[in-house]
C-alpha cells in the first residue's frame, strides 16, 4: 500500500547536474510541509554514476521567515555580482567541462522559481 504522504503534490527542476524536487507531503496530524531535494550526479572511481542528496525539511510555522530570508540572499547575489553565471574551470582545455558549462548555463536548463506563494494565508 502507498502511504498518501508521499503523494500529496510534487514538481523537479533540472538544472545542470542538479536536479531540485519540491514536495508537499502530509503530517501525522494531516497538515502539509515541504521538502526540498537536491540530488547532483556524480561518478565512483570506476566511472560508474552515483546521485549524491541532500533534503531540508520546511514546516509551515517556518515559510514566511525563510521566504524572507530566500529573497534577501538571492537579491543580494544579484545585487552584488548580476545575474550572469561567472564559472572556474581548473582546466580550460577539458572537453568535458567545456560540455557541462555549456550544459549549465544553457537558459532552456534554467527556470524561475517564485516563491511569492509560499507563505500567503488563504
Amino acid at each position: 500500500m502507498t502511504d498518501k504522504r508521499d503523494e500529496i503534490y510534487s514538481k523537479s527542476l533540472r538544472a545542470g547536474r542538479r536536479t531540485y524536487f519540491f514536495d508537499v507531503r502530509s503530517t501525522r496530524a494531516d497538515d502539509y510541509y515541504l521538502t526540498i531535494t537536491e540530488s547532483k550526479r556524480d561518478f565512483n572511481e570506476d566511472g560508474t554514476p552515483y546521485y549524491k542528496k541532500h533534503k531540508i525539511y520546511l514546516y509551515k510555522e517556518d515559510f514566511q521567515n525563510f521566504k524572507d530570508h530566500l529573497n534577501e540572499m538571492v537579491e543580494y547575489i544579484i545585487n552584488e555580482k548580476g545575474e550572469e553565471v561567472i564559472s572556474f574551470n581548473k582546466d580550460e582545455n577539458s572537453s568535458e567541462s567545456k560540455k557541462e558549462e555549456n550544459k549549465e548555463d544553457s537558459s532552456s536548463d534554467f527556470t524561475e522559481v517564485n516563491f511569492e506563494d509560499l507563505g500567503k494565508e488563504e
